[in-house]
């Protein structure tokens, strides 16, 4: 199986940002990406079903991520905690930074380690931080939080590509304790619905499944999820709405915008929630 753990899901959407940068007319430009996903992670992709057909999504994901981040940096962020940062290298690409704000990236050892080791000769753009934690050890994930919650005044918090692999009691207690901490403002995630959960789970179930990465969280109530945890949305980014506005639509986007007319304007507003970027704030 090309996917032996959840880590190596890391590999794979660094691909897709691979594949971005490498296009005339891309909307972003990872230039470590193709480096970082090695030739594993074109593997993977390879032997995934539709792998290259479906990058459009992850595409528009790193895209709206960056937005949303330059977006609250300019709102006065001090500190960027990236959690399963896997092989995100924004901190050494995202040049318009400023290099007094703090990053910290936070996963297991062994992705963070490759990482680091990969770009150990590139300077990041900012303070960076790398912090070896697995986010499943509550107890350790509380005294980090704590810690960059008293040393920060504005934090913003990143799970890109993370909530989908936990199960929702697991998202709620991760959600409780990022609430902890009064300086963690705001909260960035992806999230798919139970639909898209299905087809997920249908195209590339058994692949992800084999690697002990099970696609798992796609809550009913969508960010209302959140809402007992202390935490209330501040903007959905429809994947598919930003897919249009960027132009990195799936081939034949036009017919289901086409058939998408002749639904019922609830069926309309049902689908542009089909998968989106999602920023949370602290209620």
């Amino acid at each position: 199986m090309p996917i032996e753990n959840v880590s190596d899901t890391a590999r794979w959407v660094a691909v897709y940002r691979a594949m971005e940068s490498e296009r005339r007319d891309a909307i972003f430009h990872d230039p470590f990406a193709r480096k970082l996903a090695g030739t594993k992670g074109q593997e993977i992709v390879d032997n995934m079903p539709r792998g290259k057909q479906t990058a459009w999504a992850m595409i528009v994901r790193t895209a709206i991520f960056d937005e949303i981040i330059l977006d609250r940096v300019a709102a006065g962020v001090d500190c960027v905690l990236n959690l399963a940062a896997g092989l995100d290298a924004r901190a050494w690409r995202m040049s318009s930074l400023p290099p007094n704000l703090r990053w910290i990236d936070v996963d297991l050892p062994g992705i963070l380690d490759y990482k680091i080791d990969m770009l150990r000769d590139e300077k990041p753009v900012v303070r960076y931080e790398a912090v070896r934690v697995d986010l499943t050890d509550a107890a350790r994930r509380r005294a980090l939080f704590s810690q960059v919650g008293g040393e920060s005044s504005r934090v913003l918090v990143l799970s890109e590509g993370l909530l989908i692999y936990l199960t929702p009691d697991d998202v709620a207690g991760l959600a409780r304790d990022l609430h902890d901490p009064n300086s963690f403002r705001w909260w960035t995630i992806d999230l798919a619905s139970p639909m898209l959960l299905k087809w997920m789970s249908r195209s590339w179930g058994k692949t992800v499944g084999a690697g002990n990465a099970p696609f798992r969280f796609a809550p009913e109530e969508s960010t209302k999820f959140f809402e007992p945890y202390g935490w209330r949305e501040e903007q959905f980014r429809s994947s598919w709405l930003e897919a249009k506005r960027l132009k990195r639509q799936m081939r034949g986007a036009w017919l289901w915008n086409f058939l998408g007319k002749l639904r019922s304007r609830e069926t309309q507003k049902s689908f542009a929630r089909f998968s989106g970027i999602v920023l949370l704030q602290r209620s």
